[in-house]
């Protein structure tokens, strides 16, 4: 395999690691990086997210930009989407870099605040984002590949020439190593179908309420290997949890979940999530996702968030056969 690791951009000065690209670790074609920022405006029902995915070692990338609302929940009668495939890789530094598509990102405080953008790069006048992503926690990492950080998002949407404000949680994350397309389970795992929930809000007394996890079924149930609970402003680590969908609209998508839970501390999760958008799409090669924003419900505080419920292509293939057997 070609190798592309050596002419990979090297680091602005004075940007974390984990902001930056990572050098592959070999010439593996399957190694892959992204930088995913999702946000929202809880009171128009409106959801967007850009999602770059590198392939690195093969010099090529595919970068998305996906927005919606609860008029249309497929890439073809959605607000806008668009992905684009084997883009060359910019030679610029993640932490400041503007994609073929018309993403743009900038680092402006190393893992806390960042510059992002989005024009449709075909014009068409579709869509404008200026966005600034502001973290409110520290980055929570799974193993060393892999890292979660929510954050709240301020600036403007253009959607068809409407422009609206954006001042809401949301959140971001970052993967890299190797990542395959073939497999029954999704990316790397053996596991056919996931989760990945959560929601930021504040309480009544001024401090961050606030949840994370990501599930995977592995024949069991949707059981979380990574998370974490916020309540009254103190950050602890799920210690387990699990997802379970209680109902779906007639298009498969989830409209009631539950997460339930325990902390590292001893605390107790209980959420319960109303869908109020939902959106089917293929996110990578073999990650078909239902995204959806949510209002969740969990210590006695009512916040906004996600729920994506996350599929294998061939897991998905079988979920809708015998959804309609």
């Amino acid at each position: 395999a070609l190798s592309m690791a050596a002419t990979l951009p090297g680091p602005r000065a004075g940007m974390h690691p984990d902001d930056e690209f990572h050098s592959p670790t070999s010439d593996d074609t399957n190694w892959s990086e992204t930088c995913w920022f999702t946000f929202t405006v809880p009171e128009r029902k409106i959801s967007g997210q850009l999602y770059p995915f590198f392939r690195a070692n093969l010099g090529t990338m595919a970068a998305g930009a996906y927005f919606w609302d609860p008029t249309g929940s497929r890439p073809e009668n959605c607000l806008y989407s668009k992905n684009f495939w084997h883009l060359p890789i910019p030679d610029q530094p993640l932490s400041d870099i503007t994609i073929g598509n018309g993403i743009k990102y900038r680092c402006v405080k190393p893992q806390e605040q960042y510059e992002i953008s989005y024009d449709d790069s075909d014009g068409g006048n579709e869509i404008h984002a200026e966005l600034t992503f502001t973290a409110v926690t520290e980055p929570h990492y799974l193993g060393e590949h892999h890292l979660d950080q929510p954050g709240r998002y301020t600036g403007e949407l253009v959607i068809h020439g409407e422009k609206m404000k954006v001042d809401s949680f949301g959140f971001r994350d970052r993967s890299w190593g190797p990542r395959t397309q073939h497999g029954q389970g999704l990316t790397s795992s053996p596991a056919p179908h996931g989760g990945y929930s959560y929601a930021t809000g504040m309480g009544a007394d001024g401090n961050l309420n606030a949840f994370h996890t990501i599930t995977m079924d592995w024949g069991q149930g949707l059981k979380s290997i990574h998370g974490y609970l916020m309540r009254d402003g103190v950050w602890a680590k799920l210690a387990e949890a699990t997802r379970t969908v209680v109902e779906r609209n007639a298009e498969g998508i989830p409209t009631r979940v539950i997460i339930e839970g325990v902390d590292e501390k001893g605390r107790s999760l209980s959420a319960r999530g109303t869908g109020h958008n939902g959106f089917s799409f293929f996110i990578n090669p073999n990650m078909f996702t239902m995204n959806c924003l949510y209002e969740w419900e969990f210590d006695g505080v009512t916040a906004w968030g996600e729920d994506h419920d996350n599929w294998s292509h061939p897991a998905i293939r079988k979920f809708n056969r015998e959804a309609s057997a």
